[in-house]
């Protein structure tokens, strides 16, 4: 069995009833790391989370694990290192960042 990794998704929501999301805003961007065995397997624990949360899920983009972007010659800032490690150390799905997003679109 493949050992966990932290992955990096891309997630997109749309409005629901008490999201938490700014007046106006018709939904959100979010930077995701997931500990999770395989990139698939990150993207649906992500999804669950998320829905949990009372965010309606769009899409979910994978970018890659961390050691998949690293070989690609990313490198990150020491903040999202930590993150990432926090996600592996406690198996969990982190949001580094939610930008809320304005614009054409149901509010």
């Amino acid at each position: 069995m493949a050992e966990a990794a932290v992955f990096t998704l891309l997630a997109r929501a749309g409005r629901a009833k008490g999201d938490g999301l700014p007046k106006g805003a018709t939904g959100a961007a979010l930077l995701l790391y997931v500990a999770a065995r395989d990139e698939a397997s990150a993207a649906r624990d992500a999804a669950a989370i998320l829905k949990d949360a009372g965010l309606a899920v769009l899409e979910i983009e994978g970018l890659g694990s961390r050691a998949e972007r690293e070989t690609a010659g990313e490198t990150f800032e020491p903040e999202d290192i930590a993150l990432m490690e926090r996600a592996a150390a406690e198996n969990a799905v982190i949001v580094a960042l939610m930008e809320p997003e304005y614009g054409e679109g149901e509010a």
